[in-house]
């Protein structure tokens, strides 16, 4: 691959478009990580348990995977024929989302309550309520992103669109399982109690947590391939290997999930 094929492989479609945007989600995102690995010092200095409904666990692992999830969207979507407007509005509206979330999963962990599942107080019930209603938001805008990556070819070095695609198809199942998870703990909260809730969702973590990141494994290792000197059939045929692996563990986590129910 000559110098200039493969500058054009690797540039995004949108260098000339929303580049504050980009650069405050990236901002935005790291931002969320440092918060993330801050609060695995505190576990670390304060103790505490690993697991359970009040833990520095969450927002540690929130804050990392927010952070991640908000710098692969703002990569991946680059490679999206989608209008430089909407896609900045898009990513604008993600970033603010994803601080929302680990804002209140953040606030509720200090204050040594629950962040899901918690209607003790009226203050609780709002930041669960407010969670909720983020987390639909979040579920509307990548679904956005999902059909303009299936509705046009995505750009980029071989492989990419099929990076893409599968990547944003296994996204749309870890935030399915996620809503899954909310809407059963809900259930169980008024049937049952808060602790029963919180131990009933278990059973789909590792669903929800193996299908978060295929969006940014997967565009990856089609972009790192395009430094190689492989044919593009060769590169194309290494990610299909991996989509079909990255499937195959998701399967897997499925189906553990339906046996623990």
């Amino acid at each position: 691959m000559t110098t200039a094929a493969l500058r054009h492989a690797l540039t995004p479609r949108h260098t000339g478009g929303p580049r504050g945007a980009e650069l405050f989600c990236y901002a935005t995102g790291a931002a969320l990580i440092a918060t993330g690995l801050f609060h695995l010092v505190v576990f670390f200095a304060d103790g505490g348990p690993w697991t359970g409904p009040v833990s520095w666990r969450k927002p540690f692992t929130f804050g990392v995977s927010f952070g991640l999830t908000l710098v692969a969207i703002t990569w991946v979507t680059s490679y999206l024929r989608i209008g430089g407007r909407a896609r900045c509005v898009l990513l604008a509206l993600f970033a603010a989302d994803c601080v929302l979330e680990v804002a209140g999963i953040t606030l509720q962990a200090w204050r040594g309550v629950p962040s899901h599942f918690n209607r003790e107080t009226p203050f609780d019930s709002a930041v669960a309520t407010a969670l909720a209603v983020g987390g639909v938001l979040l579920v509307l805008i990548l679904t956005t992103f999902a059909t303009a990556s299936f509705r046009q070819r995505p750009e980029g070095p071989a492989g990419m669109a099929l990076a893409l695609r599968t990547g944003f198809s296994v996204l749309l199942v870890g935030l399915l399982s996620g809503a899954a998870m909310i809407a059963y703990g809900v259930v169980v909260t008024r049937t049952d109690s808060q602790e029963a809730a919180y131990h009933s969702s278990g059973a789909l973590k590792p669903l929800h947590g193996v299908s978060l990141h295929a969006i940014l494994v997967l565009p990856v290792l089609a972009r790192v391939l395009a430094f190689t000197s492989w044919p593009g059939s060769t590169r194309e045929k290494v990610v299909r290997a991996a989509s079909a692996a990255y499937l195959l563990a998701v399967v897997a986590a499925g189906a553990w999930a339906l046996l623990q129910l």
